[in-house]
């Protein structure tokens, strides 16, 4: 049998290739937009918004490249879409499979429940970074002509590593509801509850729950400004802390559990 893990990626190539080039695409084409914005029209739109609202979109700072592309591009559009292939990734490694069938094949052979879990999420790491090389790779190649040589490759960079990272941890909380409850839905509708619910305690929730954001992975995603200070690795820390662990959770309730077929 072909190792899980190439397999994995070989299976999804179509699926991955669609997030990368989708992901880079939207990031150049609003990144591109800065120049307009540095001369100030958008700032005098956004100034009419509440203090708070600024804040918890992370709109204090439109006229840097680096807050620009924090509040709008890497702040929303592409962690959306990153997240997006992180769940659908770590819904078919488990739950979508199960439920096809494909899962009870796969194990006929050879091949433990522990190291299929692994090689599947292995496969979706690997999946997570290449999105976000692909997303690097947009952002130094318009960096010149958009004006945002104020940020530097590393800063580039280290945004880009904590996408992967963000992508991955929620695959993986993907794969665990999946390895809990065998269920696509359940997997689809549990990951993406926590991915809206993260998402709140990073900017809104703040303002009625003080220090919530600490329960969000998109804090460690962004909350200490990658583009402006570069690598944080504590933050990284947490991110790939998390996966593990809940990777480990995946492992034991996938070992343990019944396959549905």
């Amino acid at each position: 049998m072909p190792n899980v893990l190439t397999k994995t990626l070989w299976d999804s190539r179509r699926s991955l290739a669609s997030f990368a080039a989708g992901t880079a695409l939207v990031a150049a084409m609003y990144a591109g937009f800065y120049p307009q914005v540095a001369d100030g029209a958008m700032g005098q739109a956004v100034e009419g918004f509440s203090p708070a609202i600024r804040e918890a979109l992370n709109m204090e700072d439109l006229a840097s490249a680096a807050g620009y592309l924090g509040s709008s591009v890497f702040g929303i559009l592409v962690p959306l879409i990153a997240v997006s292939y992180g769940i659908t990734a770590g819904t078919r490694a488990v739950a979508g499979d199960e439920e096809a069938g494909y899962l009870d094949l796969l194990l006929a052979y050879p091949v433990g429940r522990t190291r299929l879990l692994l090689h599947r999420c292995g496969a979706l790491t690997l999946g997570a970074f290449g999105l976000a090389a692909t997303v690097l790779l947009a952002m130094l190649a318009i960096r010149s002509s958009a004006q945002l040589d104020t940020i530097s490759i590393g800063q580039f960079t280290a945004q880009c590593v904590a996408l992967a990272l963000l992508a991955t941890l929620f695959g993986i909380i993907a794969v665990t509801i999946g390895a809990v409850t065998g269920s696509r839905v359940a997997t689809l509708a549990g990951s993406a509850t926590v991915g809206v619910l993260g998402y709140a305690a990073n900017t809104f929730l703040p303002q009625i729950v003080d220090g919530i954001r600490y329960a969000s992975p998109f804090h460690y995603y962004i909350g200490n400004e990658p583009l402006q200070n570069g690598f944080h690795w504590a933050d990284f820390g947490v991110l790939a802390m998390a996966s593990i662990v809940l990777l480990l959770v995946a492992t034991a309730a996938f070992n343990r559990r019944d396959l549905t077929s």
